[in-house]
């Protein structure tokens, strides 16, 4: 018998197709709390662990990846962009010093592919295992006439614990504090509005080999997000009490999210010569005619994480980061003296913060 809802263009059966082929890759990052297998109403976690906290703090975030999908979908590559769809939201959630305990996803489709929605499901799951958090449930909904059948968006949340008394905040920066950078993979998951458009107005497209790149330009720009947390929870609890704060560089570029997680009265010069953009913010700015500080509140230009940190414990934590794989360096230090707010941002998100610029030539 005919199913009068396939008719309209939604196909049930796809859709537990697709459960089926990500079943394996989301039940792997279940440990001993999740209490609910694959395909429930709601993912259950067992919450008893939090009575062995003082006072336990809830954090959460949700977010997606952005414009970043359209590239996926015009060189029919999905198995790394739930990658990027995990980095933003844990990664957010690490800045106040939380665990992220848990995920869901939300995948909109025009049609429901069940290859294609496995892979980036179990990209969103291998993300997952690789900072220990478990993918506890999620939903993928057909919206046809909203989207053309090869379209997707994603979006997700994720909720994490911290003690009270170890959440990290701009109130707890001191001047001489040591600000170190942490490398980022590349351009992450913000800015691509403004790189489709430069690709698109140079003429190229997503399969165009470059000679600064050893693939095709589109596997290039879907580098995935570099994962932070499970290092920077990793180096919370080996250096506890030397962390102020912690920002993820996402939109609006170094200055606007470091000044967000200062307070008023500090300014921060950040040394441009201590590193050297990777080739794609080079290429892509080439082309465009722009130099790189024009791009400054749009890309993260190689940092995608920084902290905030006691001038003490700055050389070990540094050496730390890098020993577990994510390159580290000194940026710059927290200073008390006044600024005229020329060339500085002050204010990111709502939020008046530090006076933050940027200062020097790039490392070549």
């Amino acid at each position: 018998m005919t199913d009068p809802y396939a008719s309209s263009g939604v196909d049930t059966a796809a859709g537990d197709r697709a459960v089926e082929l990500m079943k394996k890759a989301v039940g792997a990052t279940h440990g001993s709390l999740v209490l609910t297998g694959v395909g429930g109403f709601a993912g259950l976690v067992d919450a008893a662990f939090l009575k062995n906290y003082r006072h336990p703090v809830l954090a959460t975030s949700t977010d997606g990846v952005g414009t970043k999908v359209l590239i996926a979908q015009a060189i029919d590559k999905h198995d790394s962009i739930g990658q990027d769809l995990v980095g933003m939201v844990v990664d957010d959630i690490v800045v106040c010093g939380a665990k992220s305990l848990f995920m869901t996803d939300y995948i909109a489709c025009g049609k429901v592919e069940p290859t294609r929605i496995a892979q980036i499901v179990e990209g969103i799951a291998k993300a997952c295992q690789e900072v220990d958090v478990a993918l506890v449930g999620g939903e993928t909904a057909e919206h046809p006439g909203v989207m053309q059948d090869h379209e997707y968006d994603l979006a997700g949340a994720a909720v994490g614990v911290v003690e009270k008394d170890q959440l990290l905040s701009r109130e707890r920066v001191e001047v001489g504090d040591v600000v170190i950078a942490m490398q980022s993979s590349g351009l992450h998951a913000n800015g691509y509005s403004l790189v489709r458009k430069i690709v698109s107005d140079a003429g190229l497209d997503y399969k165009s080999k470059l000679a600064d790149f050893s693939r095709p330009l589109g596997e290039e720009l879907l580098e995935p997000t570099r994962l932070y947390s499970k290092v920077v929870g990793d180096l919370l609890t080996e250096f506890p009490g030397e962390f102020s704060s912690l920002s993820h560089i996402t939109g609006g570029g170094i200055a606007a999210n470091l000044s967000r997680i200062l307070p008023e009265t500090v300014s921060l010069d950040i040394d441009r010569s201590t590193w050297s953009p990777q080739p794609v913010f080079r290429v892509l700015a080439n082309l465009a005619g722009h130099n790189l500080i024009d791009l400054e509140g749009t890309w993260n230009l190689g940092i995608g994480f920084a902290a905030v940190v006691r001038k003490a414990s700055a050389e070990k934590i540094i050496a730390k980061s890098t020993a577990m794989g994510i390159p580290a360096w000194q940026v710059g230090v927290i200073e008390s003296t006044a600024c005229d707010d020329k060339g500085y941002v002050t204010e990111a998100k709502g939020v008046r913060g530090g006076a933050v610029r940027l200062v020097g030539n790039y490392a070549q």
